[in-house]
């Protein structure tokens, strides 16, 4: 029996259907499966993230009808593609080990069915189990992680534990399921980690873009970068958004906000473009806490996020299909 929402109303994702992650046939044929991880039990500062799934789903001012054509893809991710919505996973947050062990069994079972996991967080500790469970159906070691983040989340122990939202990273390279050198951080700045944490993350080979070589390389070049290398020797992109990445000026609505972050514009266009260009096969968006959200615009961030990268993973199944190729610098009347 699908469970439905953990808090909240029982709603999808715009008014897609439902499936039931238990009943392979109710999303057999589907392009991506939402899940809701209602989980903020590893958070270190400011909780509520629990309630970011319902959040994220809810807060649009268009309809939930199950349709939103994009503008400047043409096409219209909802109906274009087969996206349906699990529910939430049962996430007490009380019990990490438990909450991430059921999380990782859903994502695994909906990425071996074939399809894409869209997980809606939930904090960051989410990540741990999201990309464990991509792994182990696309080939363990064999995907690399797209990690958008004001923090670089490879702690090792905090506050007595192995789990949280600032350790997803490093469990998840001392485990395999990811290589080191094929982790991509985007964004970080501020005060933290220290230089131990530091030294270990170079060790492991990994590539972290903190805000000012972005500045300074510009984040087009940077966005480039990582889009050509992280591919290499993969056979699929994992992609996670903490919402912190962007500038809390514009998504205040989160757990442990860091000023002089990206703007909205560029992780929309950045999302979009990674979904268009590169294999994704799993994705998450965490850390939106409604609590301390203003005006619902780190929710409806969040939502559009999601948004972007549906709409970039179906103009990417069309181009493939129809061996076309998308114009950034089209005008939006033309040929219309």
């Amino acid at each position: 029996m699908r469970y439905g929402a953990m808090f909240g109303p029982n709603i999808t994702f715009l008014g897609v259907p439902e499936c039931d992650y238990q009943i392979k046939s109710t999303y057999e044929k589907s392009d991506v499966v939402i899940i809701g991880a209602p989980f903020d039990g590893g958070t270190s500062y400011r909780s509520g993230a629990r309630l970011g799934p319902s959040a994220i789903r809810a807060t649009d001012y268009l309809p939930h009808d199950g349709s939103r054509p994009h503008l400047a893809t043409r096409v219209d991710a909802l109906k274009d593609i087969e996206v349906k919505d699990a529910g939430d996973v049962e996430m007490y947050s009380g019990d990490v080990n438990k909450s991430c062990e059921a999380l990782e069994k859903v994502v695994e079972q909906v990425a071996k069915n074939g399809a894409i996991p869209l997980i809606l967080g939930g904090d960051h500790t989410v990540t741990w189990p999201n990309a464990t469970g991509v792994a182990k159906a696309i080939g363990w070691g064999k995907i690399a992680v797209l990690h958008f983040d004001a923090h670089a989340d490879t702690g090792d122990i905090a506050f007595g534990s192995l789990v949280g939202h600032g350790q997803p990273m490093r469990r998840l390279i001392d485990s395999g399921a990811v290589k080191g050198n094929k982790f991509y951080q985007i964004g970080l700045r501020g005060y933290w980690p220290p230089e131990d944490i530091l030294n270990w993350m170079a060790k492991q080979q990994m590539r972290s873009y903190e805000m000012s070589e972005i500045v300074a390389r510009g984040f087009e070049t940077v966005l480039d970068e990582v889009i050509k290398e992280s591919i290499k020797d993969v056979d699929g992109i994992f992609l996670s958004v903490d919402i912190d990445v962007v500038d809390p000026g514009s998504a205040p609505g989160t757990g442990t906000p860091e000023p002089g972050g990206l703007t909205s514009r560029q992780l929309l266009d950045a999302v979009r473009k990674i979904s268009v260009e590169l294999p994704v096969v799993g994705m998450d968006i965490v850390e939106v806490s409604p609590a301390y959200d203003h005006a619902e615009i780190t929710s409806l961030l969040a939502n559009r996020v999601a948004l972007e990268a549906l709409s970039g993973i179906a103009l990417r199944k069309k181009n493939l299909k129809n061996g076309t190729k998308f114009n950034y610098s089209q005008n939006l009347l033309k040929d219309r």
